[in-house]
């Protein structure tokens, strides 16, 4: 009965996150608080647009879970974190877009990609070693800030103080991401003690690899159907 209540939980969780996901564009309201509230109001939408970034979220819900101790979550989001910062500074600042509906596509890929390693998948199906982990979370980060990059791109943010609004954007990402993932590392962490713990580390990445599906095919839909 709580191997059921706990794929229940589960499956809610995951299967609303492609519907939450519309709250991770940009909107007009974000635009009013940019262009009247200076660089304190780029660490907010910046922390706003990564608290509401399920797509990211769930990636490193995948990361969490692969993972043993304080000091190695640190490590692996520290790299993401790197990652992401890179891309999303440089590209937004030398100019660099692409279809944000194609970046997602791939984003969403990554989360498929971490439920798949994490049921052990490439040992069981491809008869492959895994991929380095620390170098797949900084390569997905790379992607994953370039995503970001797309949305801040889509705000007009003029050219004054360029670089500053940029740096003060990524600020706030990685602000709402802790505040995001703290939690989630606590409700992981405190499972693991749990005798239900496997069946919701099963459930959790099989859902990871249907939500990665799900956004995948949702991302690709609003690319053929756009202006292409």
């Amino acid at each position: 009965m709580r191997g059921v209540k706990c794929k229940l939980v589960v499956f809610g969780i995951f299967f609303l996150a492609p519907f939450m996901l519309l709250a991770h564009g940009v909107s007009s309201a974000d635009q009013e608080i940019l262009n009247t509230g200076g660089l304190l109001s780029y660490i907010y939408v910046g922390a706003k647009h990564m608290v509401t970034g399920y797509d990211h979220l769930l990636f490193l819900v995948g990361v969490i879970f692969y993972l043993n101790g304080f000091k190695d979550i640190v490590r692996f989001i520290t790299v993401f974190t790197l990652g992401h910062s890179i891309t999303l500074i440089g590209a937004t600042y030398l100019g660099i877009k692409a279809d944000e509906h194609l970046i997602d596509a791939v984003i969403a890929l990554s989360v498929l990609y971490k439920g798949f390693e994490n049921l052990g998948g490439f040992e069981k199906y491809l008869k492959l070693k895994s991929p380095n982990l620390l170098f797949m979370v900084f390569l997905f980060g790379l992607i994953h800030g370039f995503g970001l990059s797309t949305r801040l791109q889509s705000f007009d943010i003029g050219n004054s103080q360029f670089l500053t609004k940029i740096v003060s954007f990524n600020i706030g990402v990685e602000l709402g991401q802790i505040a995001a993932l703290i939690p989630i590392v606590f409700l992981i962490t405190k499972w693991k003690s749990k005798k239900s713990y496997d069946s919701f580390y099963k459930a959790a990445n099989f859902y990871l690899i249907i939500a990665g599906v799900a956004l995948f095919v949702y991302q690709i839909h609003g690319y053929l159907n756009g202006a292409h």
